[in-house]
């Protein structure tokens, strides 16, 4: 007689119980809250980034200053005039191509400690 209750409390067309398909919907929708938070949280996390991105940049390229070999880097590395062409990384040495009106320049840079190593100038024959 147990046997008889238990198929009777069986929802039309599933396995499920009454209760089973209950607690099932509950867990349905508590998954889909935290789908729509999940994606609320990254896409305003994602305007969030994007916004401020004009606080974390560097300074302006006009506060650019003439760097020696073996001085720290403060600042933009590109002088007033002139624009980077090429850039290449080795190790911790960035190689920067720069070019203007009056020739271009090779500029190598020491990542780890931020020093300029070498200028190399480059002049048309």
């Amino acid at each position: 007689m147990a046997e008889s209750e238990s198929q009777s409390d069986v929802v039309p067309g599933t396995v499920f119980t009454g209760r089973q398909v209950r607690i099932l919907k509950a867990i349905v929708i508590a998954m889909g809250i935290l789908l729509v938070g999940g994606f609320i949280l990254v896409i305003s996390v994602i305007v969030y980034q994007a916004s401020n991105i004009d606080e974390s940049a560097g300074p302006a390229q006009g506060a650019a200053q003439a760097l020696t070999p073996g001085a720290p880097l403060q600042g933009a590395i590109v002088p007033k005039g002139m624009t980077i062409s090429h850039m290449a990384l080795d190790e911790n040495r960035l190689a920067i191509h720069l070019t203007g009106p009056g020739g271009g320049e090779i500029r190598i840079i020491d990542l780890a400690t931020g020093k300029l190593v070498r200028r190399i100038p480059l002049r048309r024959e």
